[in-house]
This record gives C-alpha cells, structure tokens and sequence, in this order.
C-alpha cells in the first residue's frame, strides 16, 4: 500500500489517480436477522440511494450493514453479537460489488457462542485486518459528534480508521503496539501484586513500543501534514469561507523518544500500573478560531466540522487507493442551515464522487435536495 511523507508526493500522485479512479458499486444487499430486519434485500441505484422513513425502522440499520461490509463490525455498535436480532441466533450480511466491473461477493455472519468470519467471494479470511481497505468507505453520522465531546480516544481511532485503509503496515504496527502495551501492563501489575521487579524484562517492552511507537507516530504526523490542508479547503467550501478551523496533533513523542519516556515514568507506571505514557495517549485537537470547538462551537458549525472532516477523510482514501469510497451520509440534513445542505449537496454533485446512501426522516426534503444533483436515484421508503 501506498504512504506519503509529503503533501507534494500526494498531490502528484492523486493528480495522476484522476484519471484512472476506480469504480466501487454496491449492486445489492441481503440482511438475515441483522438487528430490526428479520430478512431484507435491496437492489441499489449506481449513483444515489436514499432511505427514507420514521425514526426507529430502521434507515440507519441499513447503512450500518454496509459499513459491517466495509469494516467487519458495525459503526456504531463494538459488541457483535448486539447487531444480532432479538429472538435470531444469527446474523447474516451479504453484499454484491462491482469494483472496477470485477464481481465481488462480501459476506460476514456472526452465530452466537463463535467467531464472526468474513468471506470473500466465499473464501474466509484468516486475519479480519486482511479485509481493511479493500471496500474503500466513509460514513457521516449524528454519531460522529463524539469525536467532538468524547475524549482522546475517539480522535485517535478516527485517525487510524483513516491511515489504515491505504496503510497495511500501519495497521499491523497498531495491533502490535496495543497487544505490547497491554502485556506491559499486565506486568507491571504482576510487579505491584507481587511486590517484585525485574528491570531486563520491562526493557524488552519499552524497546517494542520504542520501535513500534516511532513508526506510528511519523505515519501519523505525515498523514495530518497531507489532511489538515484537505480539511481545511473542504470546511471552507461548506462555512462559505467564514470559520477559521484548525486540527493540531499532540503527542507525547514530540518530547523525544518513547524509551526515554518510559524510562522517565517508570515510577508512575509502577504506582499506578500502567503505562501512562506513548502514542496511545495522543490526541487530535479540534479547534475554531483559535478555540476548542466543543467550548465555542454552536452545533451547526460542529455539524459542519465533522462533515469537513468525513469529506477530507474521503478525498485522503480517494488518493492514496484510486477508488471513489463509498460515501454514506446518516441523517446529515438536521441542525444545519439551509445553505450548509447546499454547499454539501453542491460537493457531492461531482463526477469526483461514486456512490452514495442517504437516510433522512424527511421524504420531500430529501427528494428536493437530490433533484438538484442530476444524478440517477433510487429511494426506499423503509417501514411503509
């Protein structure tokens, strides 16, 4: 997979992708006992697709399993067997792609008491991270406003959710660095419940994290230097140039090496046992006007934040894999001005965008607003 260390590189390259994008169509879906839906099947339009209805039928639901097709697990939901439906023992998600006019059949199921497995074009595979980045997709949702009010963990896993889809090695890295932070841990409680230490064996873990902590954090650094200039022209578009945002990237490996670090907590870690400090604290600072967004942000220029974001998230996967993403937009139309659903919709009436899934409460505005992209459509009307 493809990484660059400079915004030139990126430029040059994406101009080159321009003319060689790849298509990703979702063709259908099949739902068995995938949270409200006992079975259900679809069959989409290559340019837009709406879902329109009450709340609770379920709209979103349907967006959430082609996330799970993209991603092995749901977006908003981590325990999976909850995405089981009430009374089933089992769920199943089945899509249908094209990609490149390649057929692609994408399956994952989950029965309860096992493992879930992720098929493709009915082969399974043998590490789900194998499956990461293959069906390019962003999602926007209500639910993104945690980013915002959430602390730091959120903003980190946004920005490996993003590196990891074009990054393989990112992504291993990450496992790994987690799985050795939480064997560190487990040692250090091993020292406190036992009242021992053993110097030799924590260095083997602080030279892991060193290692594997360096790579994550130039990765990430080289990935916010090529996003936050994406961001920042995709907020200016949709505030109409009136909103001075920011993104700033803290870590504490700006202060020097990570086995340096560790070697200076070593007597807070061993109090409070764990480990306080590395790349698994850093943090994504989102700012207006020189401020915290979620002290000075009102919620429609929150709204309009993350929108940027999720749309700078879109051209960086666009980029770096040459695929349109799959772009799935949950209930966006709320809490925003009509002149901020005109500039999104102007975004999106693009050749630069592929296919896109849209739930909205509201069947007339959703129909009206997609009338003035001049794109073949298809709306569903869920629950009627």
């Amino acid at each position: 997979m493809l990484f660059f260390n400079n915004l030139q590189d990126f430029i040059i390259t994406a101009f080159k992708y321009a003319y060689i994008i790849l298509f990703m169509i979702l063709k259908s879906l099949s739902l068995i006992n995938y949270k409200n839906f006992e079975t259900e099947s679809f069959e989409f339009d290559d340019k837009i697709n709406c879902f329109v209805g009450q709340n609770g039928v379920g709209k979103t639901n349907i967006l959430d399993a082609i996330y799970h097709l993209s991603f092995g697990k749901s977006y908003f939901n981590p325990i999976a067997s909850q995405n089981i439906k009430h009374d089933a023992d089992f769920f199943v998600v089945q899509g249908d792609f094209l990609k490149d006019e390649n057929p692609e059949k994408i399956v994952v199921s989950l029965k309860s008491g096992q493992k879930k497995v992720i098929k493709r074009n009915a082969k399974a595979y043998d590490k789900f991270s194998d499956h990461i980045g293959f069906i390019p997709l962003v999602m926007i949702s209500p639910a993104d406003r945690d980013l915002i009010i959430e602390g730091s963990e959120t903003r980190r896993k946004f920005m490996d959710s993003v590196i990891s889809q074009s990054d393989k090695a990112y992504l291993n890295d990450l496992i790994n660095y987690n799985k050795t932070v939480a064997q560190r841990n487990a040692l250090l409680k091993f020292f406190a419940l036992n009242n021992t230490y053993n110097a030799t064996t924590l260095d083997v873990y602080n030279s892991q994290l060193n290692d594997l902590g360096a790579s994550i954090f130039e990765k990430r650094k080289a990935f916010l230097d090529v996003f936050i200039p994406i961001f920042k022209a995709r907020h200016k578009i949709i505030s109409n140039n009136q909103e001075p945002v920011d993104l700033n990237y803290k870590s504490d490996l700006f202060k020097g090496p990570l086995k340096e670090l560790l070697e200076h907590s070593l007597n807070k870690d061993r109090a409070v046992q764990y480990t306080s400090t590395g790349i698994h604290k850093d943090d994504l600072l989102f700012e207006i006007d020189g401020h915290p967004i979620k002290k000075f942000g009102s919620q429609g220029q929150q709204k309009s934040f993350l929108i940027a974001l999720k749309l700078a998230q879109f051209d960086f996967i666009k980029g770096l894999s040459g695929v349109n993403p799959i772009l799935l937009l949950d209930d966006i139309f709320d809490k925003l001005d009509e002149q901020r659903v005109g500039q999104i919709i102007k975004l999106v009436n693009d050749s630069n965008f592929g296919q896109l899934f849209i739930s909205d409460t509201h069947a007339d505005r959703t129909e009206h607003a997609i009338k003035q992209v001049h794109q073949s459509y298809q709306i569903f009307n869920i629950g009627a």
